[in-house]
């Protein structure tokens, strides 16, 4: 059995993310890894779940944050 590295619960079933840079995590749920491996957004500091917009290697949700950081240029569709 692994241990999370989120919340440390001890789990056969838990399951390991492997990153472009070769760090590997473990996880006993979906939850845990979006709490670790989640962006957050530059603007409202929420968990970025679904696409996000990065600009100059920085995130945002969406185009509407982009732009209230001073981002130009940025819409979420074209």
């Amino acid at each position: 059995m692994a241990h999370c590295e989120v919340c440390g619960n001890d789990y056969d079933l838990a399951f390991y993310v492997e990153t472009q840079d070769g760090a590997r995590h473990v996880f006993d749920s979906f939850a845990c890894a979006i709490h670790r491996m989640a962006p957050i957004c530059e603007h409202c500091r929420v968990q970025i779940i679904g696409q996000g917009v990065e600009v100059d290697g920085q995130w945002y949700c969406g185009a509407h944050c982009a732009r209230a950081e001073g981002r130009a240029g940025i819409v979420d569709k074209v």
